[in-house]
């Protein structure tokens, strides 16, 4: 599967991402269900929710070294938008 790197992303309030794909397709991501995992737990503050980016190439976004999600993830679970 050819899955489409990620252009940009912003942080929407209720914790979801709206996800810009290299394709021309957005996709909005609920972060919701993975802050029940430890590693996750700091995107339950919103401020530092708001502080993600993509990183290079477009192969994820990333909120630190510790805390990043796949393109994989974000096109696989993401709610296509119009």
């Amino acid at each position: 599967m050819n899955i489409p790197r990620i252009r940009s992303v912003m942080p929407e309030e209720g914790h979801f991402l709206v996800v810009l794909f290299s394709n021309g397709k957005r996709k909005r991501y609920d972060i919701t269900r993975l802050t029940t995992h430890e590693m996750f737990f700091p995107l339950k503050n919103p401020m530092f929710f708001k502080n993600v980016s993509v990183e290079p190439g477009g192969y994820a976004v990333s909120w630190n070294s510790d805390i990043d999600i796949s393109e994989y993830e974000l096109w696989k679970h993401g709610e296509e938008m119009p």
